[in-house]
Order: structure tokens, then sequence, then C-alpha cells
């Protein structure tokens, strides 16, 4: 089963990040993505950093084409209502699947919500994803993944005790949650296949995202107790942060889950009295004088190589792990092994590395094609899919109407 999506055809009209990530997974798996963009107002990300060779341009930047490898690329200025009858055209009659993460109600306006479209294509499934989701006081309210994070509480719990709090890295939410989209798509796939009949998925990432904090909205709830910012303690761990080591910017990240794995760890740093100091005996003793356990393990790893601090503590049975960065990712043998990163050749970038999956099948070998230039299948999709003669496309064009 190289292509388990063999056959299946979405129209993406998705853009920046939690969209792009959930229709790849479906053009790494044979189906057929036409990404439906716009010079007039390209995918913010196209002029995401980095870019190659370090030189800007819509067709350059790593961060879009990480996203967006082995689909098409079709150019519609949907201002032109001729242009916004072409996508209508190619959601009534070619697609299974739409897919949109516009703020609620652009979509409509241009004449292709669910209701527009199912009228003719009443098996197709449609999916949107927006920042609070569709309905409510609040639906129309725009922003990114930083806002959202804020919004959903995430914000709340990164950072120090004593210091202001700190976003997660980038678009924190899109990339959580493109998993759980991917799998109501294939939900409501398998839905339309046994009675089909397709369906309307709304998301709302807000709501997806609390389910990663669980625990903390548990403890609210039960407890009456609002969780905050910890660094990078844990109130069940001791010790358990990342500790400098030998090199610029260096760190080892490690964890002891109970009294056992302190008492190796003490062992390992040569100072086996350290487990039976009355300040570190039992995880309330650690807790209770956890600086200065930071400052005592800071000591012991900053001589070292943060390699070989995990080596050894991994050897004794406590979590650690040295802290990579990108150039560790790309010699890391683990990550080498299952051919995680995958490098393509690109008109406009040369050679580039993107994302492999997370996962392997059995019976399923992904195809990794590389990410399209803005436009590049235009005309494809205009006369092989849509049956368009050249004249008729030309006429468009000169009309800036597939731009």
């Amino acid at each position: 089963m190289p292509g388990i999506f063999e056959g299946l055809k979405v129209l993406d009209f998705c853009w920046v990040v939690i969209g792009p990530m959930t229709t790849r997974y479906f053009s790494d798996y044979g189906a057929t993505v036409v990404r439906v963009e716009s010079k007039h107002r390209p995918d913010v990300i196209r002029n995401g950093l980095p870019y190659a060779e370090g030189k800007a341009g819509i067709n350059r930047s790593g961060y879009w084409a990480n996203y967006n490898s082995g689909k098409m690329s079709m150019a519609l200025n949907m201002a032109d209502p001729r242009a916004r009858g072409l996508a209508f055209e190619l959601a009534t009659t070619w697609a299974d699947v739409v897919t949109e993460n516009f703020t609620p109600g652009t979509i409509e306006k241009w004449g292709l919500g669910y209701d527009d479209i199912s009228r003719l294509n009443p098996g197709v499934v449609m999916f949107s994803a927006s920042m609070l989701g569709r309905g409510g006081p609040n639906d129309s309210q725009p922003g990114f993944g930083p806002v959202l994070t804020a919004l959903a509480g995430h914000t709340h719990f990164t950072g120090w005790p004593d210091r202001v709090p700190v976003s997660p890295y980038g678009a924190y939410t899109d990339f959580l949650i493109p998993h759980m989209s991917m799998a109501a798509i294939i939900a409501a796939l398998d839905h339309r296949e046994a009675t089909g009949k397709g369906q309307h998925l709304d998301l709302s990432q807000l709501e997806a995202s609390l389910y990663f904090l669980a625990p903390a909205v548990l403890d609210y709830t039960t407890n009456d107790r609002v969780t905050s910012r910890q660094g990078n303690s844990d109130p069940l761990m001791a010790p358990h942060n990342a500790y400098p080591c030998t090199g610029d910017d260096r760190w080892c990240a490690i964890a002891c889950a109970d009294d056992t794995q302190w008492q190796a760890l003490a062992t390992l740093m040569s100072q086996p009295a350290l487990a039976s100091d009355p300040r570190f005996a039992t995880l309330d003793a650690r807790k209770a004088n956890e600086d200065a356990l930071d400052a005592l393990m800071g000591a012991w790893t900053a001589s070292q190589d943060a390699n070989e601090v995990m080596r050894r503590c991994q050897e004794a049975g406590i979590a650690a792990g040295a802290v990579l960065d990108s150039r560790d990712l790309f010699s890391d043998p683990q990550l080498s092994h299952r051919g995680h990163f995958v490098f393509q050749d690109h008109p406009e970038m040369g050679r580039y590395a993107s994302d492999g999956n997370c996962f392997t099948m059995s019976d399923a070998t992904p195809e990794y094609r590389r990410a399209p230039l803005l436009g590049e299948h235009t005309h494809h999709v205009l006369s092989e899919i849509l049956g368009m003669s050249p004249e008729r496309i030309t006429e468009l064009q000169q009309d800036g109407v597939l731009e």
C-alpha cells in the first residue's frame, strides 16, 4: 500500500501552519492536494525564515516548504469572481475534501461555504479550523499561534515563577493539533464511505489545545488550585532541571523520579553522602532545598560533555537528555536510523531538508516530493482537471485571475 490515500482529492485553502501540516499527511500518502494560493496575499510563512542561502523570496522559505511538500500550487486571485467560480467548480465537481483555516465567515463570503458546496457535492467533507471555533461572541477574533497559547493558558505556565510569562516556541498550538485534525478528517471519510454522506468539521484550536493542559485544569476543578509557572521544576521529581555542561550553550536535562534514582545519581557524582544528607534524602527535602540541589548538580555537570553526562546517567537508570541544537539533530544517530530528515531538490532553493513523518506504517510507505512554487500547477489543474482550453487559460492569465 504505497499510497493509502491514492485517489483522494483535496482542495486546500489552508495557510500558515495547522492546515498545511494537516493536509501534508494526505499528500505524503498518495492524495492529490491542490493548494490554492495568491501572490496578492501569499501565505505568511512563504515569507518566513529561514530562507535558502539567506536570500529572501516567496519560493525560498524552508519554513513553508517543510509543511507543503508534495502538494500542487494553484494561483487564484480570489478578489475576482471568476477565480471564485473556478474554486467553486473544483469544490463541487472534483474535491472529496475541502480544507480551510480562515477567520469564520471568510470562505462563505466567497460562496465556498459548506452549505453552498454540499448542495452540488453532498459527499464532500469540509474541514474548517479557526482560533475559537464557529459561533459565539468571539468567533471572528483573528490571531496567530502565540495569541492562542495565551488565550488557552499555555503561556501562563511557561517561564519562571518570579518573571513574566514566556510564550512557548512558535505557533505552539498549531504544531499540536494537526494530529487531531487528520484523525477527524479520516473519521469523516470513513463515515462517507459507509453512508455516502459528507459533513462539515468545525475545529476550535482553543478547545483542542486545552487537552494538553488536562492536569492543571483537573487540579483547579478538584482542588481549587491554580497552577502557575514553575520554571523547569516538577512537583514530583527532584532534581529536575537542565544543567550547564562544557562548550558554548551546552546543557543536559536530568530528572530523578524517586529516591532510588537519587541515590544512584549521588553515587555517580562521587558524592554518595548526598543520598543520606537530610537536605536531600527524601523528595520533600529535595523540593524544599531545590536551589541548593540545582547548584550542586550544575557544579558537577559544568566540567563534563553533555552527551557524556547523558550516557552516564542513563546507564545508571536515571532519565537524562543532552539539549540538542539544529546541528546536533542532523547528526543524531537515532534520527538518522529512522530516516527522519528528507532531502529534496527544489528549483529555487536547491537541496533542502524537511521533516519526514514521525510514524512508520508496516504496510504503507510515504512518497516525499518537493514543495511547489507559487502557482506552479495552475495550468495543469485548469487543463487536466477542469478540461479548460488553452485559449481560455491564456485569457484568464492576461486578466490577472490566475495570480
